[in-house]
């Protein structure tokens, strides 16, 4: 990011106070990458649509993902989910649709998305062999996480404006496994999506001369916004992992207070008051230590990935303009059809304006999912620790009151 940062031609003083206005919006905390490459007949809305559907809500796509199931072939051992789907929308022939897809599928699918829409932010996918805390590829616990984030993964494309109109997101939830097949044998053939990514690569290479400076605000937000998500999702990750050893810990904690009431005649009842307490925090800790792997931790590592997703569709967006730079350059050497340059520039011209239309609208959408998002799972893990707190307290300031009374009733039986 940093060489096309340097020959951007905006201001510094405009870029660090742009920057500054977009990047006081974040939160305030302290596996092979394919190369993007994207298609001439990219198709966009304006981000006056995308705002009017995002006012409208009205939400006429259902999708669930479940019912994961092994297969084991001569070459190799997969797991296919069950994709669920209800709509209401006048395009699908039928309301309801069954079908099962394994994970290539939805990483086709992606692929597919960013393909036709190089500038919309496609939600992201989990990592295509270990999630973190993951080591078994098919292990139950993999394959569930697995599952919830595919599962938000088309949801999220469901409520997507644009993206939910794609023709292949509509495949992917009606056609059958030899239907989706076929259907993938119809894109672009080898050598033209070679041509695609030798531009692309030769793009990136060639930078961005003069971009706006609202784009170069965007890569400067989602820089810092990168690496706060990652520090947070870095602790989050720790903080589970050594709750779940505590946990462990405590589970064999009360047990030895229940021996130890055995041999100890006078100290039964405070032995077995103690172990009652510690069985009954166990149950609530772990109840807390579910609800953060099953809320925050997912969250956040979600938009640890979809930080890089954004990376990408900036860059993607800088490959667009610096095709349309490069056909100026060319058009002013004067060594070349003009006529026919000057065409080829318009159309270059209106798909760079698409291009950051379609950006700036998805743009806002996407912040404002975010910061719902994130705000959730925080509240909802500040109540639930207030919750386990509360209990836990209950629990031990029970104990105390029996202990108390039982102390007093000594005393008046002793005078």
């Amino acid at each position: 990011m940093s060489g096309t940062d340097a020959e951007s031609t905006v201001l510094p003083n405009q870029t660090h106070t742009m920057a500054a206005d977009i990047c006081g919006q974040t939160l305030d905390l302290d596996e092979d990458d394919d190369l993007e490459v994207f298609s001439k007949q990219a198709t966009h809305r304006s981000a006056l649509e995308l705002e009017a559907d995002d006012e409208g809500d009205l939400k006429d796509i259902f999708v669930t993902v479940d019912n994961p199931e092994s297969h084991i072939t001569a070459i190799e051992t997969f797991i296919t989910y069950r994709v669920l789907t209800k709509t209401t929308r006048s395009e699908f022939d039928n309301s309801e649709y069954e079908v099962r897809r394994r994970y290539q599928d939805f990483f086709w699918l992606k692929g597919k998305l960013e393909e036709a829409h190089p500038t919309l932010i496609v939600p992201p996918l989990p990592e295509k062999f270990v999630v973190k805390g993951m080591v078994e590829r098919f292990s139950g616990d993999f394959i569930e996480t697995r599952r919830k984030a595919l599962h938000r993964f088309l949801n999220h494309v469901a409520d997507h404006a644009i993206l939910s109109f794609s023709e292949d997101f509509k495949v992917f939830l009606t056609a059958q496994v030899w239907e989706l097949a076929s259907y993938k044998k119809q894109g672009p053939g080898l050598l033209s999506r070679m041509g695609e990514t030798v531009r692309a690569v030769a793009n990136s290479v060639r930078g961005v001369k003069n971009r706006p400076e609202e784009f170069t605000a965007m890569q400067l937000y989602v820089e810092a916004f990168s690496n706060k998500i990652i520090s947070l999702d870095k602790v989050t990750q720790r903080i589970v992992k050594e709750q779940k050893e505590y946990l462990g810990e405590l589970k064999e904690y009360a047990p030895v207070y229940t021996l130890w009431s055995g041999s100890e005649d006078t100290l039964v009842g405070p032995l077995k008051g103690v172990a009652d307490c510690i069985e009954r925090c166990w149950k609530e800790t772990e109840e807390q230590d579910n609800h953060l792997t099953d809320t925050l931790v997912p969250t956040l590592h979600e938009y640890v990935l979809c930080s890089e997703s954004l990376k990408a569709v900036l860059r993607r967006r800088d490959n667009i303009q610096a095709e349309f730079e490069a056909k100026n350059e060319a058009l002013a050497t004067k060594k070349v059809d003009q006529d026919a340059l000057k065409e080829e520039i318009d159309k270059l011209e209106d798909r760079v304006e698409w291009a950051n239309n379609a950006l700036k609208g998805d743009w806002s959408r996407w912040q404002k999912c975010m910061r719902g998002d994130i705000k959730s799972a925080f509240v909802s893990t500040a109540q639930k620790n207030v919750d386990y707190y509360e209990k836990c307290l209950a629990v031990w300031e029970t104990f105390l009151l029996s202990q108390r009374s039982e102390g007093s009733e000594d005393a008046d039986n002793s005078s």
